[in-house]
């Protein structure tokens, strides 16, 4: 064998090994460290109704926001490249998978017995990811294959992704416990039971351990950024981001949920850090849209100083106070340029 040959051999030995490699996935199909999307709503100030299916995206390998030129029902968007990964190994028994939402993707159902949380990971002995995200009843079973709700088109959405090393997900197990996600498809094969034993009892829907009212720990992506979890048992009756992620992290919070009239959470003030409700978002293409249409659940910090920006499960909600699920949180200065430039109007709390 000549020397080029040789050379190209251990090129293209690489490149199988990277393209094997369980990550979050760009729209390219590219291995990313982390991204965050932004679903836009059917309607927004001033403009003709859309279609519900565009996106804003982000990635680890860019500075701010871009209007995606696909649409988040096609297979070729950030989540339907994620998912190909675990639709296409599901069967498999070198990887483990985990599928949960507390809206039932076939039968329609909601359950409010378990987390109010939405969110899919799948992993091997190296790597894999845990996307959080706001839709109901998605994403498919894998037998079923990518598609994305016509209920998920009116409101706005959000999801994070995030590459881990293997390791990390013995924490995130143990947070998920405090979760109690509700899973309706999942596989844990036996070369994981015993290290992912969290994961394997909420797969299986054993008798959990006893937990806390809540967790708070430290995550680390596969290519070294630092993310916060704070992960709320249905012991902890109180709302997340007053009493405890504004508190925690020591800074003021403008926040973004689903606020059905008259029954969202008022702006609070009566701590130390306060939570203001967003009341309207202004989109980098000159656009805009109330909170009203909005069904993504996430928070930043009011001052620019901070730099916190938080993305999760619960809303700002009365009845969710009850109800378990998390938050993951990061100090990466894009992420949080890219959503608190977003926040045009909040509600004082005096007027909310």
């Amino acid at each position: 064998m000549s020397g080029l040959s040789f050379l190209a051999g251990i090129c293209l030995s690489v490149i199988s090994v990277t393209i094997a490699e369980i990550s979050c996935r760009n729209e390219a199909g590219d291995p990313v460290d982390w991204f965050v999307l932004y679903k836009l709503p059917m309607f927004q100030i001033n403009k003709s109704a859309g279609s519900g299916l565009d996106y804003l995206y982000l990635d680890s390998k860019m500075q701010g926001w871009q209007l995606s030129k696909l649409q988040i029902n096609m297979t070729e968007s950030a989540v339907g490249q994620v998912l190909q990964q675990l639709y296409q190994t599901y069967n498999k028994n070198d990887t483990a998978y985990m599928m949960y939402n507390d809206a039932h993707p076939q039968d329609g159902n909601y359950t409010t017995k378990q987390g109010h949380t939405k969110g899919f990971l799948l992993l091997d002995k190296t790597q894999g990811f845990w996307l959080i995200h706001s839709v109901p009843h998605f994403p498919p079973f894998p037998e079923n294959g990518y598609g994305y709700p016509s209920t998920g088109r009116l409101y706005g959405q959000t999801a994070i992704c995030v590459t881990y090393k293997y390791d990390q997900f013995k924490e995130i197990g143990s947070q998920l416990l405090y979760y109690n996600p509700p899973v309706y498809n999942c596989s844990i094969p036996d070369m994981y039971k015993k290290e992912l034993w969290s994961l394997n009892t909420i797969c299986t829907g054993s008798r959990f351990p006893w937990i806390e009212q809540k967790r708070l720990i430290p995550l680390e992506s596969a290519q070294g950024e630092q993310f916060l979890n704070f992960a709320k048992s249905k012991y902890y009756i109180d709302d997340i981001y007053t009493a405890w992620i504004a508190q925690q992290l020591k800074t003021n919070l403008l926040a973004e949920s689903w606020k059905p009239k008259n029954t969202y959470l008022p702006s609070n003030c009566s701590l130390q850090y306060h939570v203001y409700n967003i009341k309207q978002i202004d989109l980098p293409m000159r656009s805009s849209f109330c909170s009203h249409y909005d069904h993504s659940k996430w928070c930043v910090s009011q001052t620019y100083k901070d730099q916190w920006t938080c993305i999760g499960d619960l809303n700002r909600y009365p009845y969710q106070i009850f109800r378990s699920g998390g938050f993951i949180c990061t100090q990466n200065k894009i992420i949080y340029n890219a959503f608190r430039k977003m926040v045009a109007d909040c509600y004082n709390c005096t007027s909310s």
